[in-house]
């Protein structure tokens, strides 16, 4: 095996990776938002439009990291290990 299949191939498991840590982690953090959302509107129901709205934000928040692990974790595969060039080279 040459070094650059086994770039490739690092580059590849660490987006993917990445990726899924980066979803696993999103969902958790909404899950929580949301049901400390229903906890606070069931001890305080006048209070539902500020809960909402600041849930709302929390996680427009929250969603903003996936986007940037995202683009960061192509940029690394792209960019940094040229994972498109080395496998066009061994295709070759």
């Amino acid at each position: 095996m040459n070094p650059e299949a086994l770039i490739a191939a690092a580059a590849l498991i660490c987006f993917g990776i990445i990726i899924s840590g980066v979803a696993f982690g999103s969902a958790v953090g909404d899950g929580t938002v949301a049901a400390k959302a229903v906890e606070s509107i069931s001890r305080q129901p006048e209070a539902r439009p500020n809960i909402f709205l600041f849930m709302f934000l929390g996680v427009g928040v929250l969603e903003a990291v996936p986007f940037i692990a995202i683009a960061l974790s192509f940029y690394i595969l792209l960019v940094v290990a040229k994972v498109p060039a080395i496998v066009g080279a061994l295709v070759k």
